[in-house]
């Protein structure tokens, strides 16, 4: 039952969405500050839900949870109950810990299910099965994630926290311009099209589009998510919501089952941990790529004077892009599921020894070269979603999940309302196979049933003296890393502000294809050319990644949230 404080919320909550249905960004280079609690994610809605839930006690991890699944209502692109992902924990008293939720290969999966009889993958009329069909579609464990850091270190009761979500999918959320644009693309206009239970909920009766303005309730998913409130990782697993998920599996030649929702865990492993400076780095183990790699090119880079040479000066790009080629390289080659590959050399790779040994293969003058003959990178969406969270007492929470690309396998399960992942892609398809066009077939990242796909989520919270400082992370695919690590220079190397390390401009490079990319505005003409002087091949993005960040003062208790304007409908919300 709603305690009066969290009507109150609801009605002040309905008042914002009619006032401000079309606007609700609040980001930029100024962080959003406060006294008590901040949140920065990709939907300003959803900030305040978990800020509301830190004024009636919670702690960061209840507000995580509340959080992430009114996410789930008003960012459907990458918000979910139906895909996974990661979270890292700091504690101000210095605890630190993380909850890998990563999807799961059903059952039934081999490791060459998706080619055909000469070994290429098979493609349907959209494109590759692995992504684009319902096979597409790994075992869900944001659910179980939530639930078990909840049952960890949460105070809240669990109730309490879904009850706000459930309110925004049964009274409905504005439609922004971001959601309408998304909802009527061609392209996926066409996919949704493929599932009458997907064109339900994201088009009126006879497939009419939903305008800017208009309210979208989301009656099924209410259902769902009440029944999560009350029977808990019990309520998506088993009962009626399982029944739905191996139902509409059986009759659309999907894969999974009653038993692969039965057997599905979410895991608490120790963090990837390493100093930068007079910094600490708390971050993702496997089976994200993400806290490993990060501290392999951060130990690089301490090598280097970085704020000497000079911010996004041409030297310190192509330093960047030379770290950046040997950190991937390593990601392809040994990185996947720590449960199915016991051998994986993470105290090497994480070594300052190891670091050292790499920079000293890095030309100042010259670029290196990418062997397409070693190994390249699979395919990874750049739809994904990061939050953080800081509480009052300082403690952090950092988490990114997804559904692979955005709005996932575009598959809503009939009468449970939420879409389906399409992670298995994120698997090395073809076992064997590598080459220059990206496509990959090393050994840790192969198809095994159960098995969880590597992933480059980065959710990481930097501390100084055992006190979380802040938190950061990224959507963008492989670019995550990349986006998480200059953000965390911006702050340390450059004195940057949390907003200014996020909103300043990115580069990415990943090993293959052998070319960088710049943002479209972000460097100079001139800084280009001096760049591309050394050997690089660049090209151009509107945009890379969409940071989500907050900061606390350890000494005036100040904290700040920066949302990266690069997220239409993101924003941070302080108290």
């Amino acid at each position: 039952m709603l305690n009066i404080k969290s009507s109150r919320l609801f009605i002040s909550i309905g008042v914002l969405l009619f006032i401000i249905s079309t606007n609700l960004s609040a980001a930029g280079k100024t962080p959003e500050r406060g006294n008590n609690g901040a949140i920065a994610s990709s939907s300003l809605i959803a900030s305040k839900v978990g800020i509301q839930i830190l004024k009636e006690g919670g702690n960061a991890i209840d507000a995580a949870v509340a959080t992430a699944f009114a996410m789930a209502v008003t960012h459907p692109t990458a918000g979910n109950i139906g895909g996974g992902g990661f979270l890292v924990y700091h504690g101000v008293n210095g605890e630190t810990t993380t909850f890998d939720f990563r999807e799961k290969a059903p059952l039934a999966a081999t490791k060459d299910m998706y080619l055909d009889a000469d070994g290429k993958v098979i493609n349907n009329e959209i494109g590759p099965i692995d992504h684009f069909s319902i096979k597409a579609v790994g075992v869900p464990g944001t659910v179980a994630g939530l639930e078990l850091a909840h049952q960890r270190l949460g105070s809240l009761e669990w109730k309490q926290l879904l009850s706000p979500a459930i309110k925004l999918a049964r009274q409905g959320i504005p439609i922004t311009f971001k959601l309408h644009d998304d909802f009527n693309n061609q392209r996926r206009k066409s996919w949704f099209g493929n599932y009458p239970s997907s064109q339900k909920i994201f088009y009126k009766d006879q497939g009419k589009p939903y305008l800017v303005g208009d309210l979208w309730k989301q009656d099924d998913l209410a259902n769902t998510l009440e029944r999560i409130q009350s029977d808990g990782k019990e309520g998506f697993y088993g009962g009626r919501t399982a029944e739905l998920i191996a139902n509409f599996m059986t009759a659309n030649d999907g894969l999974i089952t009653l038993e692969d929702l039965k057997k599905y865990e979410a895991v608490e492993r120790k963090p990837i941990k390493n100093n930068y400076r007079d910094y600490e780095i708390i971050s993702m183990p496997p089976p994200s790529s993400g806290g490993v790699i990060i501290s392999e090119m951060l130990n690089i880079l301490e090598q280097y004077d970085l704020n000497q040479i000079g911010h996004n000066s041409a030297q310190y790009l192509h330093i960047l892009t030379e770290t950046m080629r040997r950190g991937y390289a390593d990601r392809a080659n040994y990185l996947g599921d720590p449960d199915f590959n016991k051998n994986m050399p993470l105290e090497r790779l994480t070594s300052k020894e190891h670091a050292i040994n790499l920079q000293k293969t890095i030309d100042l003058n010259t670029k290196s070269e990418s062997d397409p003959a070693l190994f390249a990178e699979v395919y990874e969406s750049d739809e994904t979603t990061h939050f953080s969270v800081v509480d009052k007492e300082g403690n952090m929470v950092s988490l990114t999940y997804t559904l692979e690309f955005g709005y996932g396998s575009h598959i809503v399960v009939e009468g449970a309302g939420f879409l389906l992942n399409n992670e298995m892609g994120d698997f090395n398809e073809q076992p064997g196979v590598t080459n220059i066009r990206g496509e990959i077939g090393t050994p840790p990242n192969q198809i095994r049933p159960e098995q969880r796909m590597l992933s480059s989520m980065t959710p990481t919270i930097v501390a100084k003296d055992g006190i979380p400082v802040f938190a950061t992370g990224s959507p963008g695919g492989k670019t995550i890393i990349n986006t998480t690590m200059q953000t965390i220079l911006n702050f340390v190397d450059h004195g940057m502000t949390i907003a200014e390390a996020i909103e300043a401009p990115r580069i990415h490079h990943q090993w293959l294809p052998d070319i960088t990319t710049f943002e479209k505005l972000g460097i100079s003409a001139d800084t280009q050319a001096i760049y591309e002087s050394y050997g690089h091949k660049v090209r151009s993005r509107n945009s890379i990644g969409t940071a989500m960040g907050v900061h606390r003062d350890a000494e005036t208790g100040v904290v700040s949230g920066a949302a990266d304007s690069r997220a239409e409908d993101g924003g941070a919300a302080v108290y």
